[in-house]
């Protein structure tokens, strides 16, 4: 359908029958929305053309082009309800979200009816196509100030319009103050922070603030002779509220988080967020802080209103705040597997050796249990132990599986990094991490393989040498060559598969870590009365302490040989070639192999690459897994990739040696002590 010209817009519109405000603005907004072949530039030349017959024609002193069209929209906005459009839209809901995905769900098939009065039931209606929410975001400011000055006149600041939107954004301001405030007493936040119910709180005196501006702003515009009473001091306790809630994050760290809480602090932050942009509406003397303010905050309506109606965007948002409550605990533990000097390096490497020393003898117990002729219900359950004790006696004796870093350094990537302009990460700040990360990761690598290997060949030799008995027979042989193979064995795949539990260990482990917190494991301990009456107080301690700290850790570790375990076995039952491959598992085996074949040198070589190959799968796999998630988590993308890369190159040449080796001190060591 071709679109009609402005002069015949504006004649169906000015009537003097007043059509409704949703017909009204729907004709104008279907009038500017672009076709497929259109850009934002042709939505704000159409937006001056209406600006210029409206507006323009007032100012030399000629009638509009469409005085009715004007006064049916003063007239409509007079009487329009704004609350729901500042209180609800862009803001958590208080239902929950199962509540909340049964209501959209049947609000999806069974609308309710729609109140022309209501502002957020005629954003819906009016801004009702799926790709509206692009063209409004790309749309300027100065065009959108632009538009409502050519519907409403925004220098007639004591029209009806006008004058109802500003009581309107008093009485939401109002509103949100009081929400604010009853937030305070939720149990959540009090657990985190009993002192709050003690000491005078800034979400009270923000409330009490809010309510002597919003009193003294209405005696204003009914006097503008009287004192006007400035908004300084409410923005100076709007930001201790937004300061109090930034501790409330960080005691969750450590105190424990829950969906209701990380549900409850989000709710906080978008509320302080939003009195801040009606605060900004309401500037006084400041005609340009309004009008911006509105043109932001009117994009921001059309993008969370159409979200609000997403089953989609609902599921979103709640995949976002699970992630952020786990992520949490995930990137406290990250931070000690990342290495900054020579020393901490050299401590990985010593830490990824022992944890190679031990592989190597659960490669062997699983090489031992395959030969059994076990059912393969009792094989798996076997080997399952097998992983699961073994990664638990490492972390228990302080050693370092390599492959398990990216999982934790992910998160503690992504909490360190600054979300810069339009919420991208800062790049250079990555890039140093990500070769932090990168070279932890490789002397880990290096601890787990230059251990496992050689103690398996050394078993392998004293098992034929002292035994007289090869550790495995020729058809195991074979078999563990073939899944060497990136192709022919599938060992990519399996790697891939492997990668995907790790990143899944590192979700484990911030649950328990979380759950530990939350549920202030080591002091139930410490008094448990059952405890209490088989062991002595001190040894209670030790183990409750223990547990406070590395519960994650351990049902982490062990879960991930668990899933190790099975998944030979899944694919058993569904009849898919589903295994793992798992770079230091790989090393040992090929030890074990090397100890009974004689290689030659091209050969050996050749599976040592191959088994390089299978841990940089592990690798990346689970670390772009658990990036994706925690940068998710947190609202941060990483940007343009080529402009990391090229960040990447950038403090490579600076320091080459850097990739793999760290530097002998970093910046804070050499700062004096206190």
């Amino acid at each position: 359908m071709p679109r009609q010209s402005l002069e015949s817009l504006l004649e169906s519109l000015n009537t003097s029958e007043h059509p409704g405000l949703v017909p009204l603005l729907g004709a104008v907004v279907d009038w500017l929305r672009p076709d497929g072949a259109e850009t934002t530039e042709d939505v704000v030349e159409r937006i001056q053309q209406l600006h210029d017959a409206q507006k323009g024609r007032s100012q030399k002193g000629e009638q509009p082009a469409a005085p009715d069209l004007r006064k049916h929209l003063q007239t409509s906005m007079a009487e329009a309800r704004h609350l729901s459009l500042y209180t609800e839209i862009g803001l958590f809901s208080r239902r929950g979200f199962v509540r909340e995905l049964g209501q959209r769900f049947y609000e999806r098939i069974n609308p309710r009816p729609r109140n022309p009065e209501n502002l957020r039931d005629v954003l819906s209606q009016v801004f009702n196509r799926p790709g509206d929410t692009v063209w409004v975001t790309q749309v300027p400011d100065d065009a959108w100030i632009l538009l409502l000055d050519a519907l409403v006149d925004l220098d007639d600041t004591n029209g009806p319009a006008l004058t109802r939107a500003r009581e309107q954004v008093l009485y939401s301001l109002e509103m949100l103050s009081l929400w604010v405030a009853a937030e305070e007493l939720e149990p959540e936040l009090l657990r985190l922070d009993p002192d709050i119910a003690e000491r005078n709180s800034p979400f009270v005196a923000l409330e009490r603030e809010l309510s002597a501006y919003v009193r003294y702003y209405a005696q204003w515009l009914e006097d503008p002779k009287q004192d006007a009473h400035d908004d300084e001091h409410a923005r100076v306790l709007l930001q201790q509220c937004m300061d109090q809630v930034d501790r409330f994050h960080k005691r969750a760290v450590t105190h424990g988080s829950s969906m209701s809480l990380t549900h409850l602090l989000e709710r906080l932050d978008q509320t302080l967020t939003r009195i801040s942009d009606l605060l900004d509406i309401l500037k006084r003397d400041d005609n340009t802080c309004q009008r911006c303010a509105g043109a932001r905050l009117f994009r921001e309506m059309v993008v969370q209103n159409a979200r609000q109606r997403s089953l989609r965007a609902l599921w979103q948002d709640n995949i976002k705040l699970v992630s952020r409550s786990i992520t949490e605990q995930s990137g406290e533990t990250g931070e000690h597997y990342i290495t900054q000097n020579r020393r901490e390096y050299l401590q990985m490497l010593g830490s990824g050796a022992g944890a190679g020393l031990i592989i190597a003898f659960m490669a062997l117990i699983k090489i031992q249990l395959m030969q059994m002729g076990l059912s393969p219900g009792v094989e798996t359950f076997w080997v399952s132990l097998n992983y699961g004790l073994g990664f638990v006696l490492i972390h228990i004796l302080h050693f370092t599986v390599a492959t398990k870093q990216p999982a934790m350094t992910a998160a503690r990537l992504s909490a360190a990094i600054e979300a810069g302009e339009k919420g991208a990460a800062n790049q250079a700040q990555i890039a140093r991490l990500l070769i932090q990360v990168g070279r932890s990761q490789f002397v880990a690598v290096l601890g787990n393989v230059s251990l496992a290997l050689p103690v398996a060949l050394l078993v392998g030799w004293a098992s034929l040498a002292w035994l007289n008995q090869p550790v495995m027979d020729e058809a195991q042989m074979h078999y563990h060559l073939l899944e060497l193979r990136p192709l022919a064995g599938l060992a990519i795949f399996h790697a891939a598969i492997a990668g995907v539990w790790l990143f899944v260990a590192g979700l484990i482990a911030g649950y328990f870590d979380n759950r530990s917190a939350y549920l202030q494991l080591g002091a139930r301990l410490r008094d448990n009365p059952l405890l209490a009456r088989v062991t002595p107080m001190g040894l209670r301690h030790r183990i409750a302490d223990y547990l406070d700290k590395n519960y994650g850790a351990l049902m982490g570790n062990f879960l991930f040989g668990v899933l190790l375990g099975v998944t030979g076995f899944i694919g058993l039952l569904l009849g898919l070639p589903l295994d793992i491959r798992h770079v230091a598992f790989a090393s040992a085996n090929l030890g074990y192999v090397a100890s009974i074949e004689a290689m030659q040198s091209a050969t050996f070589l050749m599976y040592f690459l191959f088994v390089l190959v299978i841990g940089a799968v592990n690798l990346w796999v689970s670390f772009a897994l658990a990036m994706y998630v925690a940068l998710r988590s947190r609202g941060v993308r990483l940007g343009d990739l080529r402009q990391l890369m090229r960040a990447y190159g950038r403090e490579l040449r600076k320091d080459p040696q850097g990739f793999l080796l760290p530097p002998r001190h970093t910046p804070e060591d050499s700062q004096p002590k206190d």
